[in-house]
């Protein structure tokens, strides 16, 4: 597997006043490559590994959508972990300026690690980082990834399967305005690259000033293939 001390580099060398004016501006980005196909490929064929996960969620049972996604367990597999430590350090800033923009009265700690302990003093401890797999039909309806009172307000997609490996299955976005139709906006990641965006709401500038768009995420049906992909969200769930 790719070797955890180039992951943070990758993360650093990113065009972060890019990825930050986009996020901030329309509520996502689309990162450069993050992962390579040694990291996106072992990260698939450990799916199977029960050792790795907490919880399996099959999508249909609770009307979710079609298919099926497991969460990891701590401790977090080297790759996963170094992504969600070095994005986190590189959104905070981020963060930071959304949060004032909306005039919440919110910090969040410099290192991720203090960020988690923000989370265990409000009882949610349980890792939120999982993996999702899509086959034909496959499909997840839109939603938000909220865990509890703590929040960070971004996350990251990363795209496991090549392109041309499955048909269908493009990551949809929407936003709400108020008074105003929703927007959508679908999005074909390539393997290896990432989205940002919001868990919740956008600092979406009006009028007036900034205010707070809902945004869900989901994916439209996969017509052949198979796709898998790992989603970082950054505050933990209660258990």
């Amino acid at each position: 597997m790719e070797a955890q001390d180039s992951l943070p580099r990758r993360i650093k060398n990113l065009n972060w006043a890019r990825i930050a004016d986009e996020v901030l501006d329309r509520g996502f980005s689309e990162t450069d490559r993050i992962l390579s196909d040694e990291a996106c490929g072992a990260l698939k064929a450990a799916y199977d590994d029960t050792r790795l996960y907490r919880k399996t969620i099959v999508m249909q049972r609770y009307s979710m959508g079609r298919g099926e996604y497991k969460y990891f367990d701590y401790p977090l597999p080297s790759p996963v972990q170094a992504l969600r430590s070095a994005l986190y350090e590189k959104l905070h800033p981020i963060a930071l300026e959304w949060c004032q923009r909306l005039g919440m009265e919110k910090d969040f700690p410099q290192s991720h690690d203090d960020f988690l302990k923000r989370c265990k003093e409000v009882t949610q401890s349980l890792p939120t980082p999982l993996i999702l797999k899509y086959g034909p039909g496959d499909y997840n309806c839109l939603h938000q990834d909220l865990y509890g009172e703590e929040g960070f307000p971004f996350q990251v997609i990363v795209a496991l399967s090549d392109l041309e490996n499955y048909e269908g299955g493009e990551l949809v976005l929407t936003k709400q305005r108020p008074r105003l139709q929703t927007i959508p906006y679908v999005l074909r990641i390539p393997k290896g690259h990432a989205i940002v965006t919001t868990t919740h709401f956008h600092a979406q500038k009006g009028v007036k000033g900034f205010y707070r768009a809902p945004m869900r995420h989901g994916v439209s049906a996969v017509r052949s293939g198979e796709r898998f992909t790992l989603g970082l969200i950054f505050h933990d769930a209660r258990p």
